[in-house]
């Protein structure tokens, strides 16, 4: 095999690779030599059939195998011997591959880029933090209570109102045919929760206890059950009790309705779970500042392949649609041809490059400082993700022990936490406390360009 450099640039170096008719020759018995172990033959033993009758018989179903074999070859000795970086696959094209003529093929390598990473301790970020108020927790408390209201009878009769719980009985139908989920007994509704369709809780609010109400409604266009969208129903309601919410205390009594020995553990587990949530948004807050000065510390050029494919892999999400074809051959084309606009191309192109310009930059800084994910972060990623789906865990151990592509896109994110963490452990980090309402708007906008 005989490798001659054509062209070189900073970023992009081309290659001619050529083999003779024998070396391919070669390339071919050894496997013949490799198919025929196995293979059984009419007065052979397994392993013994001579060569000349295998490359007569299979000589050019394992053409396209050779092919493919050589040039990954070619790809590594190239890569090896030139000591190069590249950014993707090289794109390659055959000119011939034929017993005859051998194989001649060009190589064109996209490189990784040349960069010095900044001193990390050079970078100043400023770190929002907000911390669970009183007032915070209280008003998780009247959430959790307003999921499990207890109600009592109306003392004095009245009219209901909204915020009453009514309690009725009701049968639908349409167009004077009954289906099915339109009838209950009992059923505590409460009026001005929009749980029903249309004006439904509307009619029933003003009516007293013994009342009969004939309530007409439309359900939506695009309501779940697909046999009842647009319908015009009527339900024939009886409403036997109004009730009211029982004003809540918050004491040991509702603390030991959801677990807890007291009124205070509950208060505490409510902050520790408040404090979690605040120190995600706080975190992705100081991520993207961080990434926004990690852009502006950094100045060269991102490889246009790896451009392209980020580009295309972005319209693909916007669109709702996967492409067969190759990213790095039709992504621009493909994607620029698909835009509604000008300008969302280039939007759309710009966050593309700033996010492979990102990854090249925490890739590097997690290279130099050999940063590595363990065996134990990956399992615990594994377990994270069975726990998702609960009764199938077996089936997704399984598959991440078998989708060796799917286990490498679970380490992405584990990788790039490991290298932003440990750039902002080394970077000048100065707190800010801020109201929760600040950290969230902080976070809200906070764009696709990450």
């Amino acid at each position: 095999m005989q490798i001659k450099q054509t062209s070189k640039s900073k970023i992009k170096h081309e290659y001619s690779v050529t083999m003779t008719a024998q070396e391919v020759d070669a390339k071919i018995n050894e496997k013949l030599q490799e198919i025929g172990k196995t293979i059984k033959m009419p007065g052979f033993r397994p392993g013994k059939v001579p060569v000349n009758i295998l490359r007569s018989k299979y000589g050019k179903a394992v053409m396209g195998e050779v092919l493919e074999k050589v040039v990954d070859e070619s790809i590594i000795k190239t890569v090896n011997e030139n000591e190069l970086r590249p950014a993707m696959q090289p794109k390659v094209e055959v000119k011939a591959f034929s017993e005859e003529n051998g194989l001649e093929c060009t190589m064109e390598f996209e490189l990784l880029p040349e960069f010095d990473l900044v001193d990390f301790s050079s970078v100043k970020l400023k770190k929002l933090v907000s911390k669970p108020q009183p007032k915070d927790i209280e008003e998780t408390m009247k959430r959790i209570s307003s999921t499990n209201k207890e109600t009592k009878v109306i003392e004095k009769k009245r009219k209901s109102k909204t915020g009453d719980i009514v309690v009725i009985d009701f049968d639908g139908s349409v167009n004077g045919e009954k289906k099915p989920g339109m009838k209950a007994e009992n059923f505590h509704l409460e009026l001005g929760s929009k749980s029903f369709v249309d004006n439904f809780e509307d009619q029933l609010t003003g009516t007293k206890e013994g009342d009969h109400v004939t309530v007409k409604v439309t359900f939506p266009d695009n309501y779940a059950h697909a046999g009842l969208r647009s319908a015009k129903a009527v339900f024939e309601v009886d409403v036997k009790e109004i009730r009211e919410a029982v004003e809540i205390e918050f004491n040991d009594e509702f603390a030991k309705k959801f677990g807890f020995d007291s009124i205070e553990k509950l208060q505490e587990a409510i902050k520790e779970q408040m404090t979690g949530e605040y120190e995600k948004l706080s975190r992705m807050d100081i991520k993207r500042k961080l990434l926004d000065a990690l852009d502006a510390k950094h100045d060269f050029d991102a490889p246009q392949g790896m451009v392209d494919a980020e580009f295309f892999s972005i319209w693909q999400q916007l669109k709702g649609k996967a492409h067969p074809e190759d990213p790095r051959v039709k992504a621009s084309k493909d994607a620029e041809t698909d835009a509604g606009t000008k300008k969302e191309n280039e939007e759309y192109r710009t966050i593309a490059k700033r996010r492979v310009k990102l990854g090249l930059v925490l890739a590097e800084a997690g290279r130099v400082n050999k940063i590595e994910i363990t065996n134990h972060e990956l399992q615990q990623a594994v377990v994270a993700e069975a726990r998702r789906y609960p009764g199938q865990e077996a089936k997704v151990f399984e598959f991440y022990k078998n989708t060796p592509h799917a286990l490498e896109a679970l380490k992405a994110p584990i990788y790039e936490d490991k290298v932003v963490d440990f750039i902002i452990g080394k970077a000048k980090v100065d707190e800010k406390e801020v109201s929760v309402e600040e950290l969230t708007k902080a976070v809200e906008d906070i764009g696709d360009e990450i």
